[in-house]
């Protein structure tokens, strides 16, 4: 007779007398189970149901805040995903009003324009992801979106407006990137 028969006097396989214990096992605890449910009254039973209830709506709920708070997460990561490169092409802009202003007076007329097109050109770009120059002509002052270099006097203005703009702002979808860099009049 091989190792794994023999037991007891009978010829019977090992992995037979295993399997039929463990589904023994399994039986008085699936029968431990039905005894403690049988055991437990209407109300108990409601109770926990309704426990089960709310544990599952809480779940979903949980579910559904969770798909909402990635669904903005992702909307704001494609709204200012390219505000760093903005922001870095910022100076850039400043450059090229600055050349346009600053022209020497043997400037050719096509070199001007040339430089215009190509601001005019990058602005709508910016205007394309949303850019929008913050250019505070007569409008009071609002820190949110300007900053105060200096205070000047100015009969003509009131107090608190802008008075002269030294560098525009720039706003992404009605998020400063830049404040403008202004005067403020204090009379």
């Amino acid at each position: 007779m091989t190792k794994n028969k023999k037991k007891n006097g009978l010829d019977t396989d090992s992995s037979v007398v295993e399997d039929s214990i463990v589904e023994d096992k399994e039986d008085i605890q699936s029968s431990d189970e039905n005894e403690n449910l049988e055991t437990l009254s209407y109300e108990e039973l409601f109770d926990k149901s309704e426990d089960l209830e709310k544990a599952l709506l809480r779940a979903n709920a949980d579910l559904d805040n969770a798909i909402k708070r990635t669904r903005t997460e992702v909307e704001k990561a494609h709204k200012y995903g390219v505000e760093k490169l903005l922001h870095d092409l910022l100076p850039v802009i400043d450059n090229l009003e600055h050349a346009i202003l600053n022209l020497s007076t043997d400037v050719s007329k096509e070199d001007k324009e040339g430089i215009e097109l190509t601001l005019k050109s990058f602005e709508s770009t910016l205007d394309k992801f949303g850019m929008i120059p913050i250019y505070p002509v007569n409008e009071e002052f609002n820190p949110e979106k300007h900053e105060a270099v200096s205070m000047e006097a100015n009969k003509d203005k009131k107090d608190g407006e802008i008075g002269n703009i030294f560098q525009r702002g720039w706003e992404l979808h009605s998020r400063v990137l830049r404040p403008a860099r202004v005067t403020v009049i204090k009379n």
